[in-house]
């Protein structure tokens, strides 16, 4: 129906594009339930080749118009790309998350010369701040205005407490949006459910099921649509290549993934992966840039099965990060050596004028992050996890062969207090990991 919709609110605004349509439906009142091409052609080029009328069309939320068929490209703009040329005076504006159809629809070799791309999330964010900031103030202002019931005051909410929601929003106007629905719920006290959001800055649940997690699953859904739920190896490789992007303390770009993983996955895989998530997920053109998710709310969502309900994928946190942590200890064995930079004897750090490209070349950013981060992983694997004896085996084995070397890329990387953490969280995970050992042996030896 997008053709007929056009037409019609073109017709309403433009009279002479009017009078051209209403003679093209007196020659073919069926012309709506045609193929697309033919609704596009008769509908709107005709008319606006004969009118030569110059206008702007907002085609909103791409993503939300269903397709009929499987081609990998959206057909809205695949009926576009064969008519464009001959509609010079007409410019779309389209919006939509740039899930994979969409994207596709863009490198169409007739549209790409004509298309500008804007993401969104390349904006200023100072700007996008702004305009989250306004959007609450204005959403809040209607809240006083609307309950008086509630004694909020005129100055309600606080600027402290829009500054704490802008950050948490980091430019997601979702977010914003849902936590106005939150706050303003006819059943509840507005004041006290903010202060259940801003009193928790880290804290995305509220936020999620209020909205956010019907989103993430719907879209989720809608992403993978037609893949057989039973193709357990297609769920296992996406969980597995999702787990490892949401829980990595510092975003990686895909190669540096590829490094770290040690040869279990390949930058196609990866891509490939990742493929059907590029509205939840910010997957960069170049391998050399970070892959980040757009929101702390999904990682917190997809990590949670309370929130996460279906199996599909729900990411187990301890899985991934015994994955990760065997990962960066399988790194750090096969690149770890002593002197590894090859400066000489009694070199003082600070003296050495390419000490950033030397760490580049010999270090590089997937063993940086393997030596930095892999405590942290350590930290959150349970000691009662199946896998403790595993783990157990590979940090002894560092301990006894690669500690030193370890230390030493802290000092060149200036990393060295995560050295210190790193053997305070080693010693409380073998002392937890002991405990839990002890009291099973004394179960089964004395059984109640």
């Amino acid at each position: 129906m997008i053709f007929p919709t056009l037409a019609f609110q073109l017709a309403y605004r433009h009279p002479p594009f009017r009078q051209e349509l209403l003679q093209v439906l007196r020659a073919n009142p069926d012309i709506g339930r045609e193929v697309l091409c033919s609704q596009m052609e008769r509908l709107i080029v005709e008319p606006f080749q004969t009118t030569q009328i110059q206008t702007l069309i907002i085609i909103d939320a791409l993503d939300e118009c269903q397709d009929k068929n499987e081609e990998p490209a959206s057909t809205l703009l695949s009926v576009l790309s064969r008519y464009v040329d001959q509609i010079p005076l007409v410019k779309f504006f389209i919006t939509g998350r740039p899930e994979p159809r969409i994207q596709t629809g863009f490198r169409l070799a007739a549209l790409q010369p004509h298309t500008d791309v804007l993401r969104l999330h390349t904006v200023e964010p100072s700007s996008v701040n702004s305009d989250i900031k306004l959007f609450l103030k204005t959403r809040f202002t209607n809240i006083v205005k609307n309950r008086r019931n509630c004694d909020l005051g005129e100055d309600w909410p606080g600027s402290h407490d829009i500054d704490i929601l802008c950050e948490k929003a980091a430019g997601f106007f979702i977010y914003a949006a849902t936590v106005v629905k939150f706050v303003g719920s006819w059943h509840h006290q507005p004041d006290k459910r903010l202060t259940l959001i801003t009193s928790l800055p880290q804290d995305t649940s509220h936020e999620g099921r209020s909205g956010i997690d019907l989103l993430y699953t719907q879209v989720l859904k809608q992403a993978f649509h037609g893949i057989d739920s039973q193709d357990h190896e297609f769920y296992s490789d996406l969980k597995s290549v999702v787990g490892v992007v949401l829980l990595v303390f510092n975003p990686l770009s895909i190669k540096t993934l590829c490094d770290l993983l040690r040869g279990s996955y390949t930058p196609p895989r990866i891509s490939t992966a990742l493929h059907a998530l590029h509205s939840l997920i910010l997957v960069p053109e170049s391998p050399e840039d970070p892959v980040r998710t757009f929101h702390k709310s999904f990682p917190d969502f997809l990590t949670d099965p309370q929130r996460c309900t279906d199996e599909q994928f729900f990411v187990d946190p301890s899985v991934h990060h015994t994955e990760l942590l065997l990962s960066c200890l399988a790194l750090m064995k096969g690149r770890l050596r002593k002197n590894i930079c090859h400066l000489d004897d009694y070199t003082i750090l600070s003296e050495v004028e390419d000490l950033s490209s030397q760490l580049k070349d010999h270090i590089g950013d997937a063993l940086e992050y393997a030596c930095r981060f892999w405590p942290d992983h350590l930290s959150r694997i349970p000691s009662n996890s199946p896998d403790t004896k595993e783990v157990q085996q590979a940090m002894d084995e560092f301990s006894t062969t690669d500690l030193l070397c370890w230390i030493e890329v802290l000092c060149l990387t200036g990393n060295l207090d995560a050295g210190v953490y790193g053997l305070n969280v080693t010693q409380q995970w073998y002392i937890s990991v002991s405990y839990k050992q002890s009291i099973h042996r004394n179960l089964y030896s004395h059984p109640i």
